[in-house]
């Protein structure tokens, strides 16, 4: 937890749980995770997977939340490929940030005309930049709706 005792990421799921996300931060969810929009990005469809419940640390993940994991990582990978073009995806997980140390991973696309300074590591640069950078509440919503028209359809 952050100073104050709080966890924003715990107070998004909140919101979602209650039906007040706006689309963006409540494209998907399962069982155990949430799928929403990164929302202080310059980088179109940098999308946030985040447990549902609150822990630090990957080793405390159930049997339960970890075997979902990785069937989701790779559905949401194969969405934005199909979505947005990208060549690839970045999937990073710290829950180190001071307000979201809550247990979440970044799955990043890599776009074939990405700048070689936002490739890898880098691809933080396009992270926490001025409201005039980033990708507009409609173009998020608008990604958005497609991701989730592709999960669903790929639901088995």
């Amino acid at each position: 937890m952050n100073g104050s005792g709080t966890c924003k990421t715990c107070e998004l799921t909140a919101q979602r749980r209650l039906g007040k996300a706006p689309l963006w931060d409540c494209i998907y969810q399962t069982e155990y995770w949430d799928l929403a929009h990164a929302y202080n990005t310059a980088l179109p469809g940098w999308l946030v997977l985040v447990l549902k419940r609150h822990i630090e640390s990957l080793d405390e993940l159930t049997e339960q939340e970890a075997a979902e994991l990785g069937p989701l990582i790779h559905r949401v990978s194969s969405s934005l490929k199909t979505v947005i073009g990208c060549v690839k995806t970045y999937v990073i997980q710290f829950a180190e940030h001071e307000d979201h140390p809550h247990v979440h991973f970044h799955i990043v696309p890599r776009m074939a005309n990405q700048p070689a300074d936002r490739r890898s590591v880098q691809v933080f640069g396009y992270l926490e930049v001025s409201p005039e950078q980033r990708v507009s509440e409609d173009k998020m919503n608008e990604i958005c709706a497609k991701i989730r028209n592709d999960l669903l359809s790929t639901e088995h």
